[in-house]
């Protein structure tokens, strides 16, 4: 007994003495912890193929683990991103990716929780990437007053930082972002906006009205192909061009769910708030209707993203997902962090979770 009270002693004595000691332990450690985060190479150690993460799984409103509209694509060794929802870039670095190699940002359309984190990702991949030109921002007619607003804003902090780390750390040709336009596809129309490397993305056109334009993009690489849909109502174009691809990345909203909310905000005298939660169920697509065009594309698995309202009671998931088992069963319902990786000239779909 004497002999397991002492070891008990000597356990809280070096306890407290590693607690007391934990920022000089902490500072020893910071050096090689930082070294193994900057010297990691996620793409390289994904592989070849084309790999979809959502940086962003969320909509506008705030959710503990599902952030403004984001999507990370991999492949031919650069990191794209569909669309720049708030704290995207941050979970990309989470992630494990180098958000100073982003070689392009392609925008489905100009709602504001799609392009609110635009800044942040022009400004961190110029000042992290030593880049030597802007980034390219591609998107439908538009996307230049977008791209122009941000420059602007951003400008001042552009000169902060050139004065502060001079022409080899952040030079002035890198800093910013240029748009990159293409004109709004007519309905069954495919346009490439960009073409390299053996990676082909085709814009088609979404069905986002009143908000015009809203477009989707399929990106294709060595055999693998997958559809991003940004916002969108359940639409024949993009049951067209998702027939047969490896992934369908949809947006859903529940109807029932911002129905109960729209009664609750009226409940208790919001009737803006109201009206809101009522007009957003004319322009997005269901839970099962992303389902039924996931079925009838025959797709390899369905993707759920911008998942609106946030999923925060106990049941609400299985209340956001109900009835979508009878349609399609190849889904998941996506998170900040999940991942789908599309190995090189396979069919395999690994689908995987980093819980962010």
């Amino acid at each position: 007994m004497k002999k397991i009270t002492l070891i008990g002693l000597l356990v809280l004595a070096l306890s407290a003495g590693i607690y007391s000691q934990r920022g000089d332990i902490a500072l020893r450690i910071l050096p090689k912890g930082a070294e193994v985060m900057f010297s990691s190479n996620k793409i390289k150690a994904l592989g070849d193929g084309l790999h979809i993460a959502l940086c962003g799984a969320g909509g506008p409103m705030p959710a503990a683990n599902r952030s403004g509209p984001c999507v990370a694509v991999v492949a031919a060794g650069k990191l794209f991103l569909v669309d720049a929802g708030t704290n995207g870039l941050r979970n990309l670095g989470r992630m494990g990716y180098q958000v100073g190699g982003i070689s392009g940002v392609f925008l489905t359309h100009f709602h504001s929780d799609h392009i609110d984190g635009l800044g942040e990702v022009g400004t961190i991949r110029w000042a992290a990437g030593n880049q030597s030109a802007p980034l390219n921002i591609y998107g439908p007619e538009g996307v230049a007053n977008v791209v122009e607003g941000f420059n602007m804003v951003y400008g001042q902090d552009v000169v902060y930082r050139n004065d502060h780390h001079g022409d080899k750390v952040t030079p002035l040709s890198g800093a910013g972002m240029i748009a990159v336009s293409a004109p709004l596809p007519a309905e069954g129309e495919l346009i490439t906006v960009y073409d390299q490397d053996g990676l082909v993305v085709e814009m088609l056109a979404a069905d986002h009205f009143p908000v015009t334009p809203a477009v989707a993009y399929r990106f294709s690489y060595k055999g693998r192909t997958a559809l991003i849909s940004g916002d969108t109502n359940k639409s024949a174009n993009i049951e067209k061009f998702a027939q047969g691809i490896d992934l369908l990345v949809h947006e859903a909203l529940s109807p029932a769910m911002l129905k109960a909310m729209n009664q609750a905000a009226t409940a208790v005298g919001l009737p803006n708030t109201a009206k809101v939660f009522n007009d957003v169920l004319d322009y997005h697509a269901s839970p099962t209707e992303a389902a039924e065009t996931a079925r009838d594309a025959e797709v390899g698995h369905l993707l759920y993203y911008h998942v609106v309202p946030p999923l925060i009671l106990p049941g609400s998931e299985a209340l956001w997902l109900e009835g979508v088992d009878d349609r399609f069963s190849d889904y998941t319902l996506g998170e900040d962090g999940t991942s789908v990786m599309l190995p090189a000239n396979s069919t395999d779909i690994l689908v995987t979770n980093d819980g962010l």
